[in-house]
């Protein structure tokens, strides 16, 4: 894997419009080659009111000075956008969804801190809908990694073999009700810098196949873990099994350390676990 080692953050508005401009001739297929270059940003350093607008659109206290243990997932996303976006990436950029995330944490992560950031694609997969590219981030503090994660996209192209749909289980006790603004979706763009236009607005997410614009899926896992809790030192895994519409209203529901959102009892949007890591 080659290593590429960058002096600053990319600009997302250009990286979108390239996404954009190449989308249109990419031809999706688990098969396909994928880039295999490392990114890597050395000397990362935390814009405090960018993090505090993320804490306030997704429900974790200001002011802390650790990290939200889903807040590193947007300080990677630049990079994993500058992959996700180039011609050499398989998968088109407009109408990429998040399907799921797996992230330890091994330490807290101080909002003061300093960090080496590093992104790479892993792999592409059959999905049930089309195809899935994973995308790892890792945040490294000195030489230790302190925290990772892994990432799964989706182009829906149709159905492929292999993949089979997700099971329903019985719903997790209700803890809260939750009713969810149409601005949703720009407020967390704004604070997270992902402008996927299928968050943004009714008439860009018809584009693509949906009724009304829908809420990030780290939008939903992180407002979940917001009213769950979080250990310092965690796994956290998440899938995003339906797209939440905006404005909707959902169930939120929890037990031990599973957690989900749902709509009704059969609607399931999210599902969810939160674990304290043990050596």
């Amino acid at each position: 894997m080659m290593t590429v080692v960058l002096t600053e953050l990319p600009s997302l508005v250009p990286l979108f419009a390239r996404g954009a401009l190449f989308s249109a001739v990419k031809r999706p297929r688990p098969d396909a080659e994928f880039p295999h270059t490392r990114l890597v940003l050395p000397g990362l350093r935390i814009d405090l009111a960018r993090l505090a607008a993320y804490e306030r659109v997704c429900g974790f206290a200001t002011g802390d000075d650790a990290l939200p243990v889903t807040y590193p997932h947007v300080l990677g996303f630049p990079l994993a956008m500058r992959l996700m976006s180039a011609r050499d990436f398989p998968l088109p950029l407009l109408g990429l969804v998040h399907t799921s995330i797996a992230i330890t944490q091994r330490r807290p992560l101080a909002a003061t801190g300093e960090y080496e950031l590093a992104v790479h694609v892993d792999g592409l997969a059959p999905h049930r809908r089309g195809t899935e590219a994973g995308v790892v981030t890792e945040i490294r503090a000195g030489d230790e990694i302190v925290w990772e994660s892994r990432s799964t996209y989706l182009a829906r192209h149709g159905s492929s073999a292999g993949a089979t749909s997700p099971e329903k289980g019985d719903p997790l006790p209700t803890v809260a009700e939750w009713r969810l603004a149409g601005d949703v979706g720009r407020r967390y763009a704004a604070a997270s810098g992902d402008r996927n236009p299928i968050h943004l607005h009714p008439l860009t997410a018809r584009l693509f196949g949906f009724r009304r614009a829908i809420a990030h899926g780290m939008w939903t896992v992180a407002r979940c873990l917001a009213a769950h809790g979080t250990p310092q030192e965690a796994q956290v895994r998440a899938e995003f099994r339906a797209p939440v519409l905006l404005p909707g209203s959902v169930t939120f529901g929890a037990e031990g350390e599973r957690f989900e959102l749902r709509s009704g009892e059969d609607r399931v949007h999210l599902t969810g676990s939160v674990y304290p890591l043990t050596s």
